[in-house]
């Protein structure tokens, strides 16, 4: 099953609809709009071409949110480039890693990060380029002059040069580089036309056929969908909502400070620039958030623009969607159940008329069980397998034939990406719980644990502010569960009153044998859990 749209040509038929009259980007008082962006994204591509990149060339996105990074992906897609995210955490080795592993021709990079690629940049033999984009405090000029041909990101951009003719093709590509948070980060190859079938018409209904339709459904939307993305955009979630805002002719509204993310800041641009939606991920996001609006003299932010939060990647609990909805109850709040490699697997909307569990997820059409070996399982009430969704998917993992045998399989000519989620169909028949990652299931006297279970019980201890649960070697039990845990402001929890806490809630087996209590439970920028570091925290504790 095939894609249709080149997403290239897809803005670069919005963009024509658009003009001047709307913005494709906003960040603080910098708006672009929609003739600018593909006005720049031109250039961007001209030089990168006229540097000698090869045919679906890699180009690294190596920035924080900004401006920069929405235009470097539209000038990879129109050059016939295959632009991938990078994690601006990582370090030296990491760092190497990533760029090799994707043959990288093109590193489009903040001032910040030009020292770290420095290190490196000498070991890729592919590189053509590098653009460096300014941090705010004008010398870009003078960072990019520590690597040999780098030259600054907005001087490219605003230099007229003409794109030469592209024969695009929906199976062009580009790449969502895995979080590594379990192991190296993988390069998850999407054809553009697969992505426009699941992300067009707003990611909610069936994408335009055509560009001649596409330009018909834009005409009739005046203004689009205007997207606040609160989270990165090196991260899927962040990255995939951004395309959907301008897949409907509409606004990528970035945070003011995209370095560190503020509760107040985010409710304050929501009532500045009027959004219609706003994208976070998870409870490491939304709680937050909701103890801004709950603060002794927090100011009464306008949300009244508001029409739907959306996540995915991480849990999103009930009790903290109530909390939201408390505060705004016009708006409806959308958990996706999808990964880096499976987009649509289920989801779970809640609005004020009432609660919905905690990680359980409305089967889609195309969303499938199968056992260890990748076989089809029975839907019906009790049945638990991996989790896979049909239609629509990456062609699998960039250089990595056997990863991509593991995760991806066909069934009756659909094929399906199987990334690794455990969960049981619920009694109704209709809905899926979810268990959780299989590659983090700890095993504790032959008993199957899922962290994100028991997590999601921590982090309803009123002293607690996160936690994430881990594995440690146990001579007895193979593995001992364990949790780190940070604790809110002023706040403070002993392991007993917290495995006492979580035996009342769930059996026995599953509290944690022990408690780690640090100031800042580790996450990614994206707010996922980061089980390698969480790991090696816990036995330097536990030493």
């Amino acid at each position: 099953m095939g894609g249709t749209l080149n997403l290239a040509d897809a803005f670069d038929a919005i963009a024509a609809v658009r003009g001047d009259g709307v913005d494709a980007v906003v960040q603080r008082d910098r708006h672009i709009s929609w003739a600018d962006f593909e006005r720049r994204a031109a250039n961007l591509g001209a030089w990168m071409l006229e540097q000698g990149a090869s045919l679906q060339g890699k180009v690294a996105a190596y920035t924080y949110n900004h401006p920069a990074y929405n235009e470097t992906c539209y000038a990879a897609w129109k050059a016939r480039l295959v632009p991938f995210n990078v994690n601006y955490r990582y370090r030296e080795a990491e760092l190497q890693y990533l760029l090799d592993n994707a043959d990288t021709e093109f590193v489009v990079v903040h001032a910040e990060f030009v020292p770290l690629l420095a290190k490196v940049v000498g070991e890729l033999p592919q590189m053509r380029g590098v653009l460096v984009v300014d941090d705010g405090d004008g010398q870009a000029a003078a960072v990019a002059s520590t690597i040999d041909g780098a030259v600054v990101y907005e001087d490219v951009a605003e230099t007229a040069a003409e794109l030469p003719a592209q024969d695009r093709d929906w199976r062009d590509q580009m790449f969502l580089y895995t979080g590594g948070t379990t192991g190296m980060p993988k390069g998850v190859m999407w054809q553009q036309g697969d992505l426009y079938e699941k992300l067009g018409g707003g990611g909610i209904g069936p994408s335009p056929e055509t560009i001649d339709d596409l330009v018909t459904s834009t005409t009739a939307q005046p203004a689009g969908l205007r997207g606040l993305v609160g989270c990165p955009l090196m991260h899927g979630t962040g990255w995939f909502t951004s395309i959907i805002a301008l897949l409907t002719g509409g606004t990528v509204v970035l945070m003011d400070d995209p370095k560190h993310f503020d509760p107040a800041e985010f409710w304050t641009i929501i009532e500045r620039e009027k959004p219609q939606s706003a994208t976070i991920v998870g409870d490491s996001f939304a709680r937050p958030l909701v103890r801004e609006l709950e603060r002794e003299g927090a100011p009464d932010y306008d949300l009244s623009s508001l029409l739907m939060m959306v996540s995915s990647g991480v849990m999103w609990s009930t009790e903290t969607k109530q909390a939201l909805l408390a505060h705004n109850p016009t708006m409806m709040l959308v958990d996706a159940f999808s990964s880096s490699e499976a987009l649509g697997m289920g989801q779970s909307i809640m609005t004020a008329a009432g609660p919905v569990p905690t990680a359980k997820f409305q089967l889609t059409a195309t969303t499938r069980l199968f056992d260890e070996e990748l076989q089809p399982l029975e839907t019906a009430p009790g049945v638990r397998g991996l989790v896979g969704v049909g239609a629509h998917q990456p062609l699998g993992y960039y250089k990595d034939p056997e990863k991509t045998a593991t995760t991806f399989t066909e069934i009756d000519g659909m094929r399906y990406s199987v990334p690794g989620d455990w969960a049981e169909v619920a009694d109704d028949g209709v809905t899926l719980n979810l268990l959780g990652r299989g590659s983090v299931c700890i095993n504790t006297g032959g008993e199957k644990v899922y962290p994100e279970e028991v997590e999601e019980v921590v982090k309803q201890h009123p002293s607690v502010g996160d936690c994430v649960v881990v594995g440690v070697p146990d001579d007895k039990f193979g593995q001992a569960i364990t949790a780190v845990v940070s604790c809110l402001p002023g706040e403070a929890v002993t392991e007993s009153e917290l495995k006492d806490f979580v035996k009342e809630r769930i059996s026995g087996y599953k509290a944690p044998r022990h408690v780690v209590v640090v100031d800042s439970v580790y996450r990614s920028p994206s707010g996922k859990a980061d089980y390698k570091q969480t790991l090696a925290t816990a036995l330097e504790h536990l030493a």
